[in-house]
């Protein structure tokens, strides 16, 4: 395992947000307005987060916080690693991905069981021979819960997370095909081996936004099933953090 005593380490601040025990993290912009509009807990605080932004939503009996966007494993370590300082025991991240999967089609959502390591930042945080991260087991069930009921159908399986959007290469494909990897994308990886070492519970929601099974890139990036179904994975999201309990005394 790694050295805990690292030189330099996340620290609290003169003034850190008050960001309740649950956090959602947005990896794009347009997911992060889209929580921001349909959340119905209003905003009572918005600062910046290194590159990102911060919104706190609360009320008398629900506090929860949005992040993002953010993009690739070392910037989405950095996030994860502010929010658990800060006091967030719960991460729901919610991001597109490619699939790698022919089962696997643009607008369907994708639950990760399992995230398979292509990245640089995990390696800091885990054993030199961790191939594979892992989310919290409890959270999981809670999404999968929370998908069925706004009546949404998924897949669960692994994903291959990289650092490299533009060396997915055929070869590489195949190799993460024949894993059983149902598709790529950039940061769940580094997430859910960060929240671990800092014992925060971790778990994924993922939108499919294009396919790349066959080889050749199809974009779903303006389809009606891809904007539905990042609608109804930010809506479970939400669900989720806006439970009067808090997601951890669940875990």
């Amino acid at each position: 395992m790694p050295d805990r005593l690292a030189i330099v380490n996340p620290i609290k601040g003169m003034n850190p947000p008050d960001t309740g025990p649950v956090a959602i993290m947005a990896a794009t912009q347009s997911d992060l307005r889209l929580l921001s509009r349909i959340a119905d807990t209003p905003v009572v605080e918005q600062r910046k987060l290194y590159m990102s932004s911060l919104q706190i939503h609360a009320d008398d009996e629900r506090r929860f916080t949005l992040a993002g966007p953010m993009i690739g494993a070392p910037y989405a370590a950095m996030i994860v690693e502010a929010l658990g300082v800060w006091g967030v025991e719960s991460i729901l991240f919610v991001g597109w991905c490619g699939a790698v999967s022919r089962h696997v089609k643009a607008g369907e959502i994708i639950v990760p069981d399992s995230a398979m390591i292509d990245e640089g930042t995990s390696g800091h945080y885990c054993a030199a021979t961790c191939r594979v991260a892992l989310p919290a087991r409890p959270l999981v069930h809670q999404i999968r819960l929370a998908l069925q009921q706004h009546g949404a159908r998924f897949h669960d399986g692994a994903v291959w997370t990289t650092d490299a959007i533009y060396r997915e290469t055929v070869e590489k494909v195949k190799h993460y095909q024949s894993k059983g990897a149902l598709a790529v994308e950039m940061e769940l990886s580094a997430i859910f081996t960060v929240a671990g070492f800092r014992e925060i519970a971790a778990a994924g929601i993922l939108v499919v936004s294009d396919e790349l099974s066959d080889y050749q890139w199809r974009p779903g990036f303006n389809a009606p099933a891809f904007k539905i179904a990042r609608q109804t994975a930010c809506q479970a999201a939400l669900s989720m953090a806006n439970e009067r309990r808090t997601l951890n005394q669940e875990i």
